[in-house]
């Protein structure tokens, strides 16, 4: 488990206290995560937690009285975030700043998921991109296949099974030496998007 490296200014702290107190809860709390982790479309989000909403592999932090949960699965791409909150005429902005939302920092540790976004965001996307396309992992199956889905100017596209076991299958192998392979769940008889 990585150790969680957040910072919630005092201002974020008082704040987040004035936001909780008008809930009329007694024990309400926040809770932080990232939905979509890992990809270009991660956000990092803080919700209302209600006793009894946080779950069994959370990290709680209690600082000042403001109690704070963060999702386990999220704080390596909390790792070095920053929420803030600065008062202006308008009332005021809460911000929250999270380097790692998208690309956490990878380690031999870390979930074969988030091992196998990072070869797909860094090493195969950038090639598809310039024919319009891209890859996303779908899920990792029982008996270690990366089930993917090609989208953009992928979908539809003759060469994709060539890509597929040429170029994607070939580089995750590599970088990830337990992949059994990659299977491809995209339907490419769609041929709208298609790049020729």
């Amino acid at each position: 488990m990585s150790e969680l490296n957040v910072t919630i200014t005092e201002s974020a702290q008082e704040y987040l206290k004035e936001l909780l107190a008008k809930q009329d809860c007694e024990g309400i709390a926040i809770r932080m995560f990232v939905s979509n982790p890992g990809t270009p479309n991660a956000e990092t989000c803080i919700a209302y937690c209600r006793p009894g909403e946080e779950e069994a592999e959370d990290v709680m932090l209690e600082m000042n009285g403001l109690k704070a949960y963060f999702e386990g699965r999220s704080v390596p791409y909390l790792d070095e975030a920053r929420v803030d909150y600065s008062s202006d005429k308008m009332g005021g902005q809460l911000t929250i700043r999270a380097p790692n939302s998208r690309m956490p920092k990878i380690t031999d540790d870390s979930p074969i998921e988030d091992r196998i976004n990072y070869v797909l965001y860094n090493e195969v996307n950038p090639g598809l991109a310039a024919h319009g396309g891209q890859v996303s992992l779908v899920e990792v199956t029982e008996d270690m296949f990366a089930v993917l889905k090609f989208g953009g100017g992928c979908q539809g596209c003759g060469m994709v099974d060539m890509t597929l076991k040429e170029g994607v299958e070939k580089t995750l192998k590599e970088k990830i030496p337990e992949l059994a392979g990659v299977k491809d769940i995209t339907d490419h008889t769609d041929k709208s998007q298609a790049y020729y």
